[in-house]
């Protein structure tokens, strides 16, 4: 199952930062703007003010004839004015015009009668205003006011340059935060070289909690490294005190003149024995010694093929004379041994083919057997499984042999797969990477 992608732990401290630093600032900047606007408002509206008051005072003692003149003289690039005979339209006015026309007269109480009337200049923009007022002959002075500095595109450029140092602040931050999580990186690491049998001591570092965390981590190693030892040597010892008696059994047996007791004793004693062996090299896999090698594969194989039939067993070999691998070479040899022995248990015709690829290697060892249910495929690798209803010959031993080839395989960093074969019988097949192509090695003799 594939899951969703999900950010990092750094990832998301960054964003919580980021996020939180950015909703300060908006915030911020809107209640800055906010109150910056009133400012803004009032100090207009005592500019306006005091134009209207000249204004009003300089047409008004011009005579009709002379008053567009007048007013087009007092207009400038942000107050354009112009007088007309007809009354204007009214219009209603909004909470924030009728406070500004409110501070215009509370400037100048002498317009509070010269009927002043404010609006919006355009429907789209919010920073032009216009108006009108009443001269002392019935006529009237239409006026309007551009850039009066509101509206959202000033505070817009406010906010985006206040986030510019929140973001880099904010970056700044998931900085250190990736410095103060690297211990739990490097802590990450010797977890995952735990789990493929290595033991690393990581440095204790960071903070109060994470140093705590990493001693808890070295101290568990220790302990399971302890756990291990003792299991080790309590399989060895197991394993001798059991071999002794079996080996007393059998000397007994072989000075019994009973041939039909020997023979029957003898077969229970050896399959003991190979109980013990499985069982021996299932708990003791994890700590097996041996080193990785150069191993001719072809060879290997071929040489436990003809061991076999030598003892009768009809089994073949598809594949080269000669493919190297670097792997455990008594670990694999017992792996592939199994698995030749299991198809001979169960089939009467066994046939091992070997395959090089680019970037991997294929071993196949199949049988004509009975074969194993779709539903139990998985659980015959499961440790101490026996499905003696798959298979119709009686089993011996205690269900490890599978379970042993699963772990000796993925200690090669490889898989093992059970498959049936569409003509009846079983597949196992090896699959192990190959990372650097195979070199041949001469046959040995």
């Amino acid at each position: 199952m594939v899951g969703r992608p999900s950010l990092g732990l750094i990832g998301r401290i960054v964003g919580i930062i980021l996020l939180t630093v950015m909703m300060e600032f908006a915030v911020s900047t809107l209640l800055y703007e906010r109150a910056g606007e009133f400012s803004i408002k009032e100090d207009e509206a005592r500019r306006l003010a005091e134009h209207l008051v000249i204004v009003q005072r300089l047409v008004d003692e011009r005579p009709p004839a002379e008053r567009p003149a007048i007013a087009s003289y007092l207009s400038t690039d942000r107050y354009k004015v112009h007088w007309q005979r007809s009354a204007p339209e009214r219009h209603i006015l909004s909470a924030e015009l009728r406070q500004m026309r409110d501070q215009v007269v509370e400037w100048e109480p002498a317009l509070a009668s010269a009927g002043l009337q404010l609006q919006l200049a355009s429907p789209v923009r919010n920073d032009s205003v216009a108006g009108q007022i009443i001269l002392s002959d019935g006529s009237w002075v239409h006026f309007k006011m551009h850039g009066l500095g509101t509206g959202w595109g000033l505070q817009l450029n406010r906010i985006i340059l206040a986030l510019i140092p929140a973001i880099a602040f904010a970056v700044l931050g998931g900085l250190l935060v990736r410095q103060t999580l690297r211990p739990l990186k490097s802590l990450s690491r010797a977890i995952e070289s735990m789990g493929q049998g290595e033991r690393i001591v990581v440095q204790e570092e960071g903070s109060n909690e994470v140093r705590h965390l990493i001693r808890a981590f070295n101290q568990m190693q220790d302990q399971i490294g302890r756990m291990i030892a003792d299991r080790t040597q309590a399989l060895a010892a197991v394993g001798h005190d059991l071999r002794t008696p079996l080996a007393r059994l059998q000397l007994r047996l072989d000075g019994s003149n009973d041939t039909d007791l020997r023979l029957s004793s003898g077969e229970d004693i050896a399959e003991m024995e190979e109980m013990i062996a499985s069982v021996l090299a299932y708990l003791g896999g994890d700590t097996d010694p041996e080193a990785p090698i150069r191993v001719d594969l072809a060879v290997l194989v071929a040489t436990l093929v003809d061991d076999m039939t030598d003892h009768g067993h009809r089994i073949g070999y598809r594949g080269p004379d000669h493919l190297v691998a670097t792997l455990r070479h008594n670990a694999f040899k017992r792996a592939v041994g199994n698995l030749i022995e299991n198809a001979i248990h169960y089939g009467e015709d066994v046939e091992v083919s070997l395959a090089g690829e680019p970037d991997r290697i294929i071993l196949r060892v199949e049988d004509n057997g009975p074969g194993i249910p779709v539903e139990s495929l998985a659980d015959v690798l499961e440790p101490f499984v026996r499905l003696d209803a798959a298979r119709s010959r009686n089993t011996k031993g205690l269900g490890l042999g599978l379970a042993i080839v699963s772990r000796m395989v993925e200690r090669e960093a490889g898989t093992l797969t059970l498959s049936n074969r569409p003509e009846g019988g079983l597949r196992a097949e090896i699959a192990l990477p190959r990372p650097n192509p195979a070199k041949a090695l001469p046959r040995q003799q």
